[in-house]
């Protein structure tokens, strides 16, 4: 029952991820107004919104203009029902399960933005630090995920400093822009979240996973050198490993 529970609760806000996903890079109010058809405007029905069952129900297609509906509302949806249950899973109920069901939405919200738009968005950012600061300050949390609050202040400042220094040296060398701030304060954000030495990691993991994704295209010459990409996605892959395997990074530095 418990583990339904989850995937209904994570599919409702996988659902809300794709309202944020949607109307924050056109600086729209998410709270304000029903969800709307993106193409001919039309305000969809409570039972046209239903997760995953409407989707399926209408076949991927608006009730009204019967234009093709995207298959990434599906997929958030689906992205975030198994993410509550795998926390659920793992953590039970608690503050643990907690934190990372919000961190998650945070994260899948975006993961997507800037895989679309190249943007990472201050709304997002922002409390994402504020939380993961605040929280550092309650001792009864777990402690192999996250730090205390002077390991939380370093790792959010680490996070910050390393990106931008990454940015300032591209620029200098390249007199161009290389990564947005953005990048450096969604790094800042999984600092304060689980400290510095999740930085060095996520930072080495994400530039590996984001070269093995783009060789491929390089070799095509689908994509040159100076092609832009958006390194969110990246960091965010990393920061997840990072969480999984963070009792044995610890156990090899410490």
């Amino acid at each position: 029952m418990f583990y339904f529970a989850a995937f209904v609760l994570g599919s409702i806000w996988g659902s809300f991820s794709n309202v944020c996903i949607y109307r924050l890079p056109n600086d729209q109010s998410v709270v304000k107004g029903r969800s709307f058809c993106p193409s001919c405007k039309e305000q969809i029905k409570w039972y046209d919104n239903i997760p995953f069952l409407s989707f399926i129900f209408l076949k991927g297609k608006c009730r009204r203009c019967s234009n093709k509906i995207s298959s990434q509302y599906f997929l958030v949806e689906f992205i975030s029902a198994i993410t509550f249950v795998i926390i659920y899973d793992l953590y039970g109920i608690s503050m643990t399960t907690l934190l990372l069901i919000i961190l998650s939405i945070f994260f899948i919200i975006i993961f997507f933005i800037d895989l679309k738009h190249y943007i990472i968005p201050n709304e997002l950012t922002f409390p994402l630090m504020f939380i993961g600061f605040v929280k550092s300050f309650d001792p009864n949390l777990n402690q192999t995920i996250f730090p205390n609050y002077i390991n939380s202040l370093i790792g959010g400042l680490f996070g910050y400093l390393i990106i931008w220094s990454i940015i300032l040296f591209y620029k200098k060398f390249r007199n161009k822009e290389g990564m947005g701030l953005g990048d450096a304060k969604l790094m800042a954000a999984i600092g304060f979240w689980f400290g510095w030495l999740s930085i060095p990691f996520t930072v080495f993991i994400s530039s590996i996973v984001a070269l093995i994704l783009v060789i491929p295209s390089l070799l095509k010459k689908t994509r040159n050198m100076s092609a832009q990409i958006p390194f969110g996605p990246y960091i965010i892959i990393g920061s997840i490993i990072y969480v999984s395997f963070a009792n044995q990074i610890k156990n090899i530095f410490f």
